[in-house]
């Protein structure tokens, strides 16, 4: 009956399956806290008030994971001789690089300032036609990042690039070609004063939560269904078993002839 090889095997397959999907939907639970708090902590230090980039970040130090996203100013001057453009970046727009240019404070160090987006140009080779910086001290208002890796961005470095152009705004390969320190992060302009309208805007990161609140859910469905489909075996293993008891023995053969 509820113990013949085939039922105790399809007892030992629910025995197995039912932790698992539930162990599954808590570990998708999790995962989805880890991104909400994420999100929650990214939309935070937007919406924070800017602070000099000093008192968030210092020169050669990278820019701890919470303080990422954060506002923070900066006030100095552009140094566009030594302007990069960074390959492979895309916007609403399209595929083009970001323009990044390093801005010399008044003490002499330096911050790389995402300015803006532009377009690739006709040869691959080539680079893009930025106009020039403003002139003197300009302030700019941007939101703090850290240093880009092959790991995080999915972007290999692979080097071969025409010059003046990067894969990665890898702040500490970066700084190696500066006469200044620089800052452990970059930032990716906001505002700036006097005004520069000649770059498309890099729009802020996703606020996304991701699936894994619904991949949560359907693993504690499939653990419900699994303890439905072995209710529903059970009862028609013991309707099949009441229906054979009740018809009785199969009854003998006869033998010989009438």
């Amino acid at each position: 009956m509820l113990l013949n090889r085939r039922m105790v095997g399809f007892h030992l397959l629910v025995l197995v399956l039912i932790p698992a999907f539930i162990w599954l939907g808590f570990w998708q639970y999790g995962r989805f806290e880890a991104r909400l708090a994420y999100v929650e902590r990214v939309e935070a230090n937007m919406a924070a008030p800017a602070l000099d980039v000093s008192e968030l970040s210092a020169p050669g130090e990278p820019v701890p994971d919470p303080l990422r996203w954060h506002r923070v100013s900066a006030t100095g001057r552009y140094d566009q001789a030594r302007e990069l453009y960074v390959r492979n970046r895309s916007v609403d727009s399209g595929p083009g690089m970001f323009v990044i240019t390093p801005l010399v404070t008044a003490d002499g160090t330096a911050v790389w300032v995402n300015r803006g987006w532009v377009a690739n140009p006709a040869v691959a080779t080539a680079s893009p036609e930025v106009p020039p910086v403003p002139e003197g001290e300009v302030t700019v208002v941007g939101r703090l990042d850290r240093s880009e890796t092959e790991a995080e961005t999915g972007i290999r470095d692979r080097g071969g690039v025409p010059e003046g152009q990067v894969m990665l705004i890898d702040v500490p390969s970066l700084a190696e070609g500066l006469p200044y320190p620089s800052y452990g992060g970059y930032v990716t302009l906001i505002e700036q004063t006097p005004a520069e309208t000649v770059l498309e805007p890099v729009p802020p990161p996703s606020a996304n939560y991701g699936l894994n609140i619904a991949y949560a859910v359907q693993w504690w469905l499939f653990a419900v269904i699994a303890v439905v489909g072995w209710v529903f075996m059970v009862r028609r293993e013991l309707a099949e078993h009441r229906a054979a008891a009740a018809a009785g023995p199969p009854p003998a053969a006869r033998v010989g002839t009438p």
